[in-house]
């Protein structure tokens, strides 16, 4: 059985490869230079000469909320192009399997917490990332539908906020966590004082490490189709996966200035805005199915932050 895998290079992507290729399967994968999943008729000859047994879509156009904000078109375009043509062009090929991995911004910004699956399209979504989020919504309906019309096996998950080897450390334009391992970092290093956190420090988060994240991919990919199919229903397949923990921002930041040695203080700045105070996904659906996350956050922190520590010279900065 070969596994055609989209997004090789990026985080959940190369997590995922890291894991197939210790159970030493047989993995395809091109760069986005050796083939373009905007472009309708290179992804149909792809999918036609090398006709994959299974196809992961880990492949997207991301960024922050500024990048959402200022190329909303290409967002949107982008991924709407990537999703139509790898789902459409591996029906064409005949592949029964697939996986779509989608994101946990598909849900409405007041969504009921803990957001749990059926919280989908009851409610307006969160305007910074709305091109984005539209993208992974079709993404699933895509799935649905050709499960319905055609009878394939395509499945759908969606993360909560990941991390891991691969991620964007920048101090400002990244997510909190990397953003705060390099700010840290640069403190304990620096022997600085203090460390500001934006905002209250009130705000919770939930955070999955990223192999737990491919871990939970695989482990779906997996499923018998009738374990699958009784724990979801024909428009309503994608499965969230999370952490099933939450932490606030200021207990966040002592946990990474714990891992990086920092002694000074740290300080809020509620003049900085909070954002959304809660963002929790109801993981309880993969859990009736089997897997649960095993990655402990500080655990999580530590790791990461060797793996910043020994790629910090060619990392995103």
């Amino acid at each position: 059985m070969n596994i055609y895998l989209t997004g090789h290079r990026g985080m959940v992507g190369g997590a995922i490869a890291r894991q197939l290729a210790a159970r030493g399967a047989e993995v395809i994968t091109r760069s986005h230079v050796e083939l373009d999943l905007t472009e309708q008729a290179a992804v149909r000859d792809f999918m036609q000469s090398e006709r994959p047994d299974v196809v992961i879509l880990a492949a997207a156009r991301v960024g922050g909320i500024h990048a959402n904000n200022t190329y909303p078109a290409d967002f949107i375009y982008d991924n709407l192009m990537i999703e139509a043509n790898v789902i459409h062009q591996a029906h064409a090929a005949d592949v029964q399997r697939l996986l779509f991995l989608g994101s946990s911004c598909i849900y409405p910004r007041l969504a009921p917490q803990p957001m749990a699956e059926d919280a989908l399209l009851t409610g307006t979504l969160e305007p910074t990332n709305e091109p984005y989020a539209i993208a992974k919504i079709a993404g699933i309906k895509l799935c649905e539908s050709y499960n319905r019309q055609h009878g394939r096996d395509y499945r759908s998950v969606m993360p909560t906020n990941l991390y891991g080897p691969g991620d964007n450390f920048h101090p400002d334009n990244s997510h909190v966590l990397p953003a705060l391992i390099r700010r840290f970092h640069e403190a304990a290093r620096d022997g600085a004082p203090e460390v500001v956190v934006w905002g209250t420090g009130t705000p919770r988060r939930e955070f999955l490490h990223v192999d737990d994240m491919a871990a939970a991919s695989l482990f779906v990919l997996d499923l018998p189709k009738d374990k699958y199919d009784a724990h979801t229903l024909p428009m309503l397949s994608h499965i969230n996966v999370g952490s099933g923990t939450e932490i606030s921002i200021l207990k966040l930041a002592q946990i990474v200035a714990r891992v990086t040695g920092f002694q000074g203080r740290i300080a809020t700045d509620p003049t900085k805005p909070d954002g959304t105070m809660r963002k929790l996904m109801d993981g309880s659906r993969l859990t009736a199915m089997g897997w649960q996350a095993e990655i402990g956050l500080e655990d999580g922190v530590a790791g990461i932050y060797r793996w910043f520590l020994d790629n910090k010279e060619t990392i995103r900065a």
